[in-house]
């Protein structure tokens, strides 16, 4: 499959996940890094749709860990200094099966982290 196939499956499945997270109301849609097609929960991003195509996903950097040493997933490295971001995996697009399940993971973990006022 070429680069550019790639991309247009990954551009299919990212937009086949997105309505159903989107019922719920503190999922919004818009931008990840830069202009590329994100999903947020409040103002954090949990998942995007990278360059080429794959699912970058927000994740205890444990599970990052796990996914990397199970070769579904490699580290994020978004900055040209190559140093990867410890809590964010890119999931190619032949784990396409995966996806669904890792955004709803990645949600969940974000969820977690963000803190809501106290009453």
């Amino acid at each position: 499959m070429t680069q550019g196939h790639e991309a247009e499956r990954g551009e299919r499945l990212f937009g086949e996940i997105g309505p159903g997270l989107l019922q719920d109301p503190e999922v919004t849609e818009g931008t990840g890094f830069g202009t590329r097609p994100g999903l947020r929960v409040g103002t954090k991003i949990f998942a995007m749709l990278g360059r080429g195509g794959e699912l970058i996903v927000k994740l205890p950097s444990d599970r990052v860990d796990q996914l990397v040493a199970s070769g579904m997933a490699a580290r994020f490295e978004p900055r040209r200094d190559g140093r990867p971001m410890r809590e964010w995996a890119t999931i190619p697009v032949r784990s396409g099966r995966e996806w669904r399940r890792l955004v709803d993971e990645a949600l969940r973990f974000v969820r977690s982290t963000t803190r809501k006022p106290s009453s």
